[in-house]
């Protein structure tokens, strides 16, 4: 049984919290199913919206399916959330993926 398929399972059973909807965002994410993925890393910030590691999933998962405005927001708001948690590094590892999103915007609006 694959990891996604023992996650959806605790799914089912009710076991609904921020760790596993975060542990199936990623492991849709890696299938490249990213509207699953989406689904599942939203439903973990529902949970808690400072959890550092879903914002930069959501943000990637995001910039992957090629929703690079979006993308940029939500990394935006990761970073203020990391910021307000005291999460630095998720921060900086934010920053570097939004200007290299908002270069690639600017690059296509100048194109």
């Amino acid at each position: 049984m694959s990891a996604l398929e023992t996650f959806e399972i605790m799914l089912a059973a009710g076991k609904d919290n921020v760790l596993l909807r975060y542990s199936l965002g990623n492991e849709y994410f890696k299938l490249g199913r990213f509207a699953a993925a989406r689904a599942h890393l939203e439903a973990a910030l529902a949970f808690d919206p400072r959890y550092s590691a879903a914002w930069k999933l959501l943000g990637r998962t995001l910039a992957d399916s090629g929703a690079l405005a979006e993308a940029l927001e939500t990394y935006r708001r990761g970073i203020r959330a990391a910021e307000e948690k005291g999460d630095l590094q998720a921060g900086k590892e934010m920053r570097v993926f939004a200007r290299r999103i908002e270069k690639q915007l600017a690059a296509a609006s100048a194109g």
